[in-house]
């Protein structure tokens, strides 16, 4: 399976995708216009990824600056194909990166989290520079 990167713009994510390596990321901002025709390739890459993954392991990082509310149903919508993932055998590590003096990304992490019954869920906040 092709990797699917796509930049980041003012309204989405940095989509990095990395299938092959078993490697995923969400970074930045998510508030596209049309948020079905912005995340239904990925994910449809990611089910059709995971389907295939079995007893395997991924990592998949989210690190949000801002998503609005439809976005954050697509996020629990990964969560939870993550959850199922692991589930049935695999072993998914999901990290939930934030700046550490963003209260409302920090308490999203911590609730999304805490809905997770078989994946690894790790909050880092990022380091200051």
């Amino acid at each position: 399976m092709d990797a699917l990167k796509m930049p980041a713009t003012t309204n989405t994510p940095e989509v990095d995708f990395d299938f092959s390596g078993h490697r995923f990321s969400l970074k930045g901002e998510s508030h596209p216009e049309d948020v079905t025709a912005f995340y239904q390739p990925i994910m449809d890459g990611l089910e059709a990824y995971l389907e295939a993954l079995e007893g395997g392991d991924c990592a998949f990082d989210f690190e949000f600056i801002y998503f609005n509310s439809s976005s954050a149903k697509v996020v629990m919508t990964l969560m939870e194909l993550l959850d199922e993932a692991a589930e049935g055998g695999a072993t998914v590590n999901v990290k939930w990166i934030y700046d550490p003096e963003d209260d409302n990304m920090l308490e999203l992490g911590e609730e999304f989290g805490e809905d997770l019954e078989h994946a690894s869920f790790e909050m880092v906040a990022q380091e200051s520079t």
